[in-house]
């Protein structure tokens, strides 16, 4: 499994952000750009995916579980370790 730090995320350009923690939590407070889709609807919601993107959860296993599960499937997917609590953490901006 890919991963990258939130540091890496930050400096990122042109990948997709999917963060799929649920929507209650999403609306809390997320990383700028990023778009919900919750782990409970990701394999419903598959065509809607892009073939490359990063995911992010509140602290990396959710997104880890996605990642791990999309890559046999051909998609390109980069977990970000520590989630969006560690994006907080670093004190980098939070859209609500």
């Amino acid at each position: 499994m890919q991963e990258i730090t939130v540091a890496e995320l930050k400096a990122r350009t042109n990948t997709p952000l999917i963060d799929v923690r649920e929507e209650y939590e999403f609306v809390d407070g997320h990383a700028p750009g990023a778009i919900n889709i919750p782990m409970s609807e990701i394999g419903a919601r598959l065509e809607e995916l892009p073939m490359e993107f990063d995911v992010i959860c509140k602290a990396g296993g959710r997104s880890a579980q996605v990642a791990m599960a999309l890559e046999p499937r051909g998609y390109d997917v980069t977990n970000v370790a520590g989630g969006t609590d560690a994006w907080i953490m670093a004190g980098y901006d939070v859209e609500r």
